[in-house]
């Protein structure tokens, strides 16, 4: 019941109330061992107060249970050595993260969190000493990959066709080779070892990825933007294109050249995903993930209903004539990709001025490229910019929650050795085994009290001020009171004692 009260109080819009009522709750806590074992009592979701706290963005409530936490070592003058406790904090020895349930919640305020001491302090050394070298790191390897995987797919087994043509529009003149001619020549033998290393990589890439799947749940990890949703689903895929590539050569089947494509694309669209690593670029990759998941996704809804109608209509038009002569919707699928080019305006409208067109070819193409071209590619636009004004915002945020979440992937990924755990142990300083990050916060007395001297004038000013009105108002008339009651202000302002705080205030600053 304790346990069930701490949560409640964690949600509780008055933060104040709810911070007082968390430390009654704790006073009758019989346990009083470290944190306390109400504290350590996980909710059904998994989130003890701590990390409800963070995941809720409820920073008052978050500092306030950091205050607890720390430990002041020493103090002189404006300096302060504090011990934070990263109990629930370090990503390094929890099966769920607090930094991870930061990035992967929905709500704006809980990334206001990556800003308070200790979480920034922690992610900033994380990253500079490891994060940012094993990340540049992995985007070199992943670029030779890719490279690697190109030059196979370039280079593949190829020989000329020797069957005849089956129609006068057949232009291939290369057909793939069986798996016994693939593989003879010096050429071919260097080729097999990039093949190998592809191979090998994709199946890399499938044990890296199925496990978090199967942690965080498939919903969660292909549906959080900040975590790489989209881009986990384009690596699978990218890893299956592969796989199914090496069967159909190792079967003899023909047609590897649909996977194949496939998966050049998706894998040179992942580079993206490294762009995360750079502040400068960062930001876009939202960017580009929110317009594509958002705004196109919703916008190819009516492209394809344009589409598919204005494609109709030019097949059935173009039926009864002679595709010699303008072959551009010779059949239905040719028609609906001419059409999908003339959305685009990536060609004109397709014309043969020695013969005659029909007349109400002339007249649908009107219609189309005013919907089409003039309406909708307008409309895209202004969503597209919309998303981007949203997103400019909120850019430095999200490249650190960018880099948050790239950080607990690496730490997660990476073996011990390579990631050591970072803060000092308590056994230390004879505070057990937690561990603890240490922080020198650095106080400037002067800051402190020339703002306890600036609210101090204020308030004198103004008193005064309402003293002078109230006299004006009594004493003058209605018709002048504004006029004689900013005369009377700067008078009376000049001559009280807070004009000569003021004095001192400026000479001192």
């Amino acid at each position: 019941i304790g346990n069930t009260v701490l949560h409640i109080l964690v949600l509780q819009p008055n933060k104040t109330f709810a911070c007082h009522m968390y430390s009654l709750m704790l006073s009758y806590d019989r346990n009083k061992d470290g944190l306390g074992s109400l504290e350590l009592i996980p909710n059904n979701e998994g989130l003890t107060p701590f990390k409800l706290a963070g995941v809720e963005g409820n920073t008052v409530m978050f500092q306030y249970l950091m205050q607890k936490r720390k430990h002041i070592l020493w103090s002189f003058g404006p300096l302060t050595s504090v011990l934070y406790d990263l109990t629930e904090i370090d990503s390094w020895a929890e099966d769920q993260s607090f930094l991870e349930l930061i990035v992967s919640t929905k709500k704006r305020e809980a990334r206001q969190i990556l800003d308070l001491t200790p979480v920034k302090e922690l992610v900033s050394l994380k990253w500079n000493m490891y994060g940012r070298p094993y990340f540049c790191f992995l985007t070199l390897f992943y670029i030779l990959y890719m490279v690697c995987f190109t030059m196979c797919c370039v280079y593949r087994p190829l020989k000329p066709r020797t069957g005849n043509k089956t129609s006068s529009r057949d232009n291939t003149i290369y057909v793939q080779k069986m798996l016994q001619e693939s593989y003879v020549t010096y050429e071919d033998e260097l080729r097999l070892v990039g093949e190998l290393i592809t191979v090998i990589g994709a199946i890399v890439i499938l044990i890296l990825e199925i496990p978090d799947i199967l942690r965080v749940g498939a919903a969660k990890y292909f549906g959080q933007t900040i975590l790489g949703g989209p881009f986990h689903i384009i690596v699978i895929t990218y890893a299956c294109m592969i796989l199914v590539t090496m069967v159909m050569r190792l079967t003899s089947v023909t047609g590897e050249v649909v996977p194949m494509s496939f998966a050049l694309v998706l894998g040179w669209c992942n580079v993206m995903y490294f762009a995360r690593g750079f502040q400068m670029l960062g930001p876009f990759t939202i960017m580009i993930q929110k317009m594509i998941f958002g705004d196109l996704m919703r916008f190819c809804w009516l492209m394809a209903v344009v589409i598919l109608g204005f494609a109709s209509a030019f097949y059935i038009i173009f039926q009864t004539e002679n595709p010699k002569n303008l072959g551009q919707f010779y059949n239905y699928p040719m028609s609906l990709f001419t059409t999908f080019e003339l959305f685009l305006t990536i060609i004109d409208g397709p014309a043969n001025y020695d013969v005659d067109l029909p007349f109400m070819y002339s007249v649908v193409y009107f219609a189309f490229a005013i919907i089409a071209t003039l309406l909708m590619l307008n409309l895209l636009i202004a969503m597209m910019g919309d998303t981007h004004w949203r997103v400019a915002h909120e850019r430095d945020e999200l490249w650190r929650a960018q880099v948050v979440a790239t950080t607990v992937m690496l730490e997660r990924k990476l073996p011990r050795c390579l990631w050591p755990r970072f803060g000092i142990c308590g056994r230390d300083y004879g505070l057990g085994d937690r561990w603890y990050l240490r922080v020198e916060d650095r106080v400037d007395p002067n800051k402190h009290k020339m703002m306890w001297y600036t609210e101090a004038f204020k308030a004198r000013d103004r008193d005064n001020c309402d003293k002078g009105s109230e006299k004006l108002e009594i004493n003058r008339n209605i018709v002048y009171k504004k006029e004689l009651s900013a005369l009377s202000l700067s008078r009376s302002t000049s001559r009280t004692s807070s004009y000569r705080g003021w004095e001192i205030l400026r000479r001192n600053t």
